[in-house]
């Protein structure tokens, strides 16, 4: 009986090693390395993206558009998946208008058609056009543009007289001067900027193809230098390393954050049942590219992962860990196990709008007025997000996290609110 008792006691010694406090550090460092590879691997893309950017500028033609485009497309794969990094840590959100901003007043960088221009008095930089107004007034002030700058684009134009559709730096000021405007509405179709809008001379079209060429470069490097910097961050001896794994029980309640908000009141709501309601292609994310349904889907693996621990990088290199999967199974294996199945549930949903855009039918042409199944395609995804997150207030009890709450949306909260 006594060496039964004693296998028993060992059994369970082990079955509860490692030590709580121990395995929270762990989850802590793991996601510390995740934050750092999905950054690195965001500079990584960018930085092919500034290549064919260059490339495009120096010999403009159909093939180093395209190239530039799918440069794009491929450096959102990444980036979106660290968006879940974003609410619970204020490095992080502090520095995220600078890169991912939206939506954007596009007249403020250059030509728009005029029947999309609505003079509602709030933004006197809407239809500035920068890339053709090399001398300009703003907030007051004389600004000389005569050659286009990261400084101009980052510390003048961006969010200038403090409005925030003021965005000239960032994937989707990139993005706009490789699509151009989505004038399509709800139907097929996404930007269709020329590539002559980048030779220089005579075949320029739009207008002052040497400028636009300043600022989509200047974009760009600015974007690689700031993601640069965040992957700096995250590295051994980074800000925002040290931030999380000075305090564990603090960084487990970041990380609680981050998944809730980006679940809810961002993804859930203001990207995606706030453009059903509306039924407004503006409100889609990648709204010239019409790469929305990719964001999305990014977005939502990006909030799979750091609760389970893994990142898959764009090499194909895993990077695995101790997660908050282990901290809910050690306190609730059947809320481990809720969480998991509703994160499958979502990611499934996320899956099909994925594949329904693959097939043709673009985000902007499923939250189109009428279009029902499009509608429920969508709306699979926001119910999904919001029956995560409903479990993800309870890890928060579970766990005893210090979570103030999550980041909320009126579409979600107070609907009628949305049509006042």
């Amino acid at each position: 009986m006594k060496s039964t008792a004693l296998s028993v006691i060992a059994l369970m010694a082990a079955y509860a090693s490692p030590a709580l406090a121990d395995t929270r550090t762990d989850v802590v460092t793991n996601y510390a390395n995740i934050a750092a590879a999905g950054y690195e691997d965001s500079a990584i893309t960018a930085k092919t993206l500034q290549a064919a950017v260059d490339a495009l500028i120096a010999d403009p033609s159909e093939v180093t558009l395209l190239a530039a485009r799918q440069a794009w497309l491929n450096a959102r794969v990444p980036y979106m998946q660290t968006e879940v990094f974003r609410f619970g840590n204020p490095i992080v959100d502090d520095w995220e208008g600078k890169v991912n901003a939206w939506p954007l007043d596009e007249g403020l960088i250059d030509y728009v058609d005029s029947s999309t221009v609505f003079d509602d008095g709030e933004n006197a930089a809407a239809t500035l056009n920068v890339i053709s107004t090399p001398t300009f007034e703003l907030s007051g002030k004389t600004v000389d543009a005569t050659v286009i700058t990261a400084d101009l684009l980052e510390n003048i134009l961006q969010e200038a007289d403090e409005n925030e559709a003021n965005v000239a730096t960032g994937y989707h000021a990139v993005e706009f001067l490789l699509w151009g405007q989505d004038l399509n509405g709800t139907g097929a179709g996404a930007g269709e900027r020329p590539y002559t809008d980048y030779v220089q001379g005579d075949d320029c079209t739009g207008g002052n193809c040497d400028r636009r060429g300043e600022f989509l470069k200047a974009a760009t490097d600015l974007l690689v230098a700031d993601l640069e910097w965040m992957a700096a961050q995250w590295a051994d001896g980074g800000d925002a390393r040290a931030a999380v794994t000075g305090d564990a029980d603090a960084a487990i309640s970041a990380m609680l954050t981050g998944m809730g908000s980006l679940s809810y009141g961002e993804l859930a709501g203001e990207r995606m049942r706030l453009g059903i309601m509306l039924n407004d292609p503006e409100e889609e994310h990648d709204c010239f590219s019409d790469n929305t349904y990719n964001s999305h889907y990014y977005d939502a693996l990006g909030i799979q992962n750091v609760y389970l621990g893994n990142y898959t990088r764009v090499d194909g290199t895993k990077i695995s860990g101790a997660s908050l999967a282990d901290l809910v199974k050690e306190a609730d294996a059947g809320l481990d196990l809720e969480t998991q199945v509703k994160l499958g549930n979502t990611m499934r949903a996320m899956a099909e709008m994925k594949a329904v855009g693959e097939a043709g039918v673009a985000y902007d042409q499923m939250l189109a007025r009428g279009n029902g199944s499009g509608e429920a395609v969508i709306m699979a995804g926001v119910n999904g997000l919001i029956d995560q997150t409903k479990t993800f207030e309870r890890i928060v009890t579970a766990l005893g996290a210090n979570v103030g709450g999550f980041e909320g949306s009126d579409s979600l909260d107070d609907p009628s609110s949305v049509f006042e």
